[in-house]
């Protein structure tokens, strides 16, 4: 699967996905895009975007999109609070479907 994490996330949670293509919005170039731009240019290189932004959802409508969104709900979005929910998001991979959203709680 290949997925995109957003600027606001530490990379490094892209460890905790082996076997999957992982990388961040930083590493494509597209840091500073909006939530819709980006989305926009991920859906066609990316399967899954993965951020800790919890308005993303009211923001944007994900559902006419070609790419799935997992959203950390995590304490804050450093490493150290985020790394835990990896395992989730690693068991929900198989599963998620473009234009879907998940919410993933600790």
């Amino acid at each position: 699967m290949r997925i995109l994490i957003d600027e606001c996330l530490n990379w490094r949670i892209c460890r905790a996905l082996s076997g999957h293509y992982c990388v961040s919005a930083q590493k494509m170039g597209w840091a500073g895009l909006t939530n819709g731009e980006l989305l926009g240019v991920a859906e066609h290189d990316f399967d899954v975007f993965i951020t800790g932004d919890r308005n993303l959802s009211f923001q944007q409508s994900v559902a006419t999109l070609d790419i799935a969104v997992v959203i950390l709900h995590a304490e804050s979005t450093q490493l150290h609070h985020t790394l835990p929910l990896m395992t989730k998001v690693f068991d929900l991979l198989p599963t998620i479907k473009p234009g879907e959203v998940v919410n993933i709680h600790p």
